[in-house]
């Protein structure tokens, strides 16, 4: 169970920068009635994405709600040991990552060596999540154990989920479990778990995407409640209509929506924030200057 926690200053910045851009099929995105080896292999409608991770300034310690790509897959061409899934990822994604698309260059813009993360909270699995591991060997890396249990499965790469990119030497993985909660905006989850004990960054179960997605609920003085979604919903506005992309378990993606829906009408102000989503970064700009909080723009930048 949990109660209320005081939030005051536990956060005092939060940051969104990206590790590299890509593209995706519109049918993807938005959903189609279509086969989706059809628009897999057909489609030529693409659409820009940004790849988004975020960095959380507790008072305990820095936290980041992704790691990004990695940037060795765009130059390695074995970096995807499965030659059928290299040919379909290059069918379902276009990737546009540089040399300088790396964490540590990306948080050292920011003022940060990347010695100074202690904890990683990994959304989901998928190599656009989890790339950045290896250059934050000393933190703690979050994940469901709903999720982690995917690696355990004959081919978890053909869902994307890289074994040999994950179960790197040394890793500090910790599988999370979800536990009920008295607080009525986390109830209708059916559970949650505190990152750092003090009620300002609450993981819930959002599920969908993959079997064991995760969001983010970030409340702090100074700044509207947050929800970083991940890949929950590609784009806020699809959320809200239940639109379901073209990938993913459709019936837990619409019970993974409604709870989020119902969470916004309790909390008219939060934000909403796909990882995928390049309108996240001006809607966030929008809501906390309406609350005299103006922020900046996207790569690099401050959001409090």
């Amino acid at each position: 169970m949990m109660s209320h926690a005081n939030t005051d200053q536990a956060i005092k910045a939060v940051h969104v920068t990206s590790t590299g851009s890509g593209e995706q099929h519109k049918e993807h995105r938005y959903g189609s009635r279509l086969p989706s080896l059809w628009w897999v292999l057909m489609s030529r409608s693409w659409i820009k994405i940004p790849i988004n991770i975020y960095i959380l300034e507790h008072r305990d310690g820095l936290v980041l709600f992704d790691a990004g790509m990695d940037p060795a897959i765009g130059k390695d061409p074995n970096y995807v040991a499965s030659p059928i899934v290299r040919f379909f990822m290059h069918k379902i994604f276009r990737l546009h990552i540089g040399p300088d698309d790396t964490l540590t260059r990306k948080l050292a813009e920011l003022g940060h060596a990347a010695t100074d993360i202690s904890k990683v909270i990994i959304s989901h699995l998928h190599f656009d999540h989890v790339g950045g591991i290896a250059e934050v060997p000393q933190a703690e890396l979050l994940v469901s154990r709903e999720e982690w249990r995917q690696l355990a499965s004959p081919h978890p790469e053909r869902d994307y989920i890289f074994r040999e990119h994950i179960e790197l030497p040394g890793a500090k993985w910790q599988q999370i479990d979800f536990t009920p909660s008295d607080d009525p905006l986390l109830a209708p989850f059916g559970g949650c778990h505190d990152v750092m004990g003090d009620g300002s960054m609450i993981l819930l179960p959002t599920p969908g995407h993959t079997p064991g997605s995760m969001s983010l609920l970030v409340r702090t003085d100074g700044l509207p409640p947050l929800l970083l979604v991940a890949d929950l919903t590609y784009e806020l506005s699809s959320l809200m209509n239940d639109q379901v992309p073209g990938t993913g378990n459709k019936a837990q993606l619409r019970a993974s929506f409604a709870k989020v829906r119902a969470l916004k009408k309790q909390l008219p102000d939060l934000v909403i924030l796909p990882s995928h989503d390049p309108a996240a970064v001006e809607n966030l700009k929008k809501a906390t200057q309406r609350q005299g909080n103006p922020i900046k723009g996207l790569t690099g930048d401050t959001l409090l």
